[in-house]
């Protein structure tokens, strides 16, 4: 049997999930306190943001955008 290393995903900051959707950092924390974005919070109490799910949202953003 063997076995299989499964590689971390990658989370991001509100400040790197900010960036990406051009929004304040705020914007991003009431994002995720509404249920918009699902975050993980770090032992400091920090919020991270899974990168595939970001990019998914961005992706439906761009969608209903163009």
């Amino acid at each position: 049997m063997t076995d299989v290393v499964k590689e971390p995903e990658k989370l991001l900051t509100p400040s790197e999930v900010a960036a990406i959707f051009r929004v304040d950092p705020k914007t991003v924390t009431r994002w995720a306190k509404v249920g918009k974005l699902s975050s993980i919070r770090t032992l400091g109490g920090h919020r991270r943001f899974r990168a595939a799910e970001v990019n998914e949202l961005l992706a439906k953003a761009q969608e209903q955008g163009a």
